[in-house]
């Protein structure tokens, strides 16, 4: 890593490279493995809600609240860790955290009941919530701006595996044996992942090298009222509402509203994820090659249709239902991607990690409260069947047409910095 990536995060043609070393293609993978387990971790609770639920004698609410309990702990943590995130080498930083986080989830793994998985899952949330900052920081300190596309295509990829391996798999061991097994699994190849973090990964610790505020609280202050990064943190705090309330209900809704057998829910996230596997990667590369804002442009009209379309379906068939998600997929990932390469280059070199991590708490805590705002939205009738759904579509479509227009802002200044009309 020069002193030039860290300091110039826009586009220089004298450091474009055409592909990854050796040690930046482990790193990609190993930051990619990690961020399979901590989404694992989180969207494991969709699919499992169809069971959770009466095998806890718990309702939607209570399933809501479990969910948004993850996300508001993580948001907490965020803006607590946002004035140290700066201070130490972000390896022993991610190790810290991917410890607590395995440790909550072991709580989760035992939980007997409902009463002690909230528990788990404040705990998982605390940790887990900043790991993803964590990484953000680390791939924009050592990737450059024109690169950052690809690497976040490769590292979303995360996304996609945990529906192809993780949630099938979790859905075979919780129907076959116990949920709890599924959350012994991810503790397992947790462990993996913190070994290998410890012996493989180097030390990202340059930015120790500038000058920054010694002073965690001051360090917090300056960052959230940076001005250039309100536009910023209001993107990226949209952009998680979507996800938090259709995500939690997707299961339900697909087996009461949809009428797809429970034993084909994992059919649907396998053919999905793979399908987002190879996505992920060729998103990557277009946001790199025909600019990122545009790419998101695409993704926003493409999640819009998708999403209507997809709150609004009746009984159909399995082939249909495959579809639909892998085509709201596509349309996530084309927003997802480029986005967050795209704000990767907002903070200031010295301020990286407290922005990520405020980021991640802002988009926590939205997250959060659309959890929160599903669950009060949706009912479920006499049969099963979630009502007024179609209403969270209506929500999720106008965010997503708000962070199109503010977006454009953000990518503004960014292309103004590069000297460019488009990123």
């Amino acid at each position: 890593m020069t002193e030039q990536t860290l300091a110039a995060p826009i586009d220089d043609p004298s450091e474009r490279q055409r592909g990854f070393s050796r040690y930046q293609a482990l790193l990609i993978a190993l930051l990619a493995f990690t961020q399979f387990t901590i989404i694992l971790d989180f969207i494991i609770m969709s699919p499992l809600g169809a069971i959770l639920m009466p095998a806890l004698n718990i309702t939607a609410t209570q399933f809501g609240v479990a969910v948004s309990a993850y996300a508001f702990s993580a948001g907490l943590s965020g803006i607590l860790a946002a004035g140290f995130a700066d201070r130490f080498d972000r390896k022993r930083i991610l190790l810290f955290f991917y410890v607590g986080f395995t440790l909550g989830t072991m709580l989760c793994a035992a939980a007997p009941n409902y009463h002690v998985l909230l528990m788990g899952r404040i705990v998982t949330g605390l940790f887990g919530g900043v790991i993803g900052s964590v990484v953000l920081a680390i791939v924009t300190d050592l990737f450059p701006l024109n690169m950052r596309g690809r690497v976040m295509g490769f590292i979303q990829t995360a996304f996609a595996a945990s529906q192809v391996l993780g949630i099938p798999a979790g859905l075979f061991l919780a129907n076959h044996w116990s949920w709890h097994i599924c959350f012994i699994a991810i503790v397992i190849v947790s462990i993996v992942a913190i070994a290998v973090i410890a012996f493989a990964m180097e030390p990202v610790d340059a930015h120790l090298k500038l000058k920054q505020d010694r002073n965690p609280f001051h360090h917090l202050i300056a960052t959230v009222a940076q001005p250039r990064y309100t536009l910023a943190f209001a993107v990226t705090t949209l952009l998680a509402t979507g996800g938090y309330m259709l995500m939690p209900f997707s299961s339900a809704f697909t087996v009461n509203n949809l009428g797809i057998d429970m034993a084909h829910l994992p059919t649907i996230y396998l053919v999905s994820g793979l399908f987002s596997i190879v996505t992920g990667p060729l998103v990557g590369r277009a946001s790199d090659a025909f600019g990122k804002y545009p790419t998101f442009v695409f993704g926003c009209v493409m999640t819009v249709i998708m999403v209507l379309i997809y709150t609004h379906l009746g009984h159909v068939t399995l082939a249909t239902a495959i579809t639909v998600n892998v085509l709201m997929f596509v349309g996530i990932f084309s927003r997802m991607i480029p986005s967050q390469a795209l704000i990767s280059a907002i903070p200031d070199p010295s301020q990286r990690g407290s922005f990520s991590a405020v980021s991640a708490s802002l988009q926590q805590l939205s997250g959060g409260l659309g959890s929160v705002l599903a669950a009060a939205i949706v009912a479920q009738g006499p049969d099963g069947s979630l009502l007024h759904f179609e209403q969270i579509g209506y929500v999720v479509v106008t965010t997503t047409l708000v962070t199109l227009i503010a977006m454009y802002f953000v990518q503004k200044e960014v292309a103004d910095r590069a000297g460019k009309s488009v990123v």
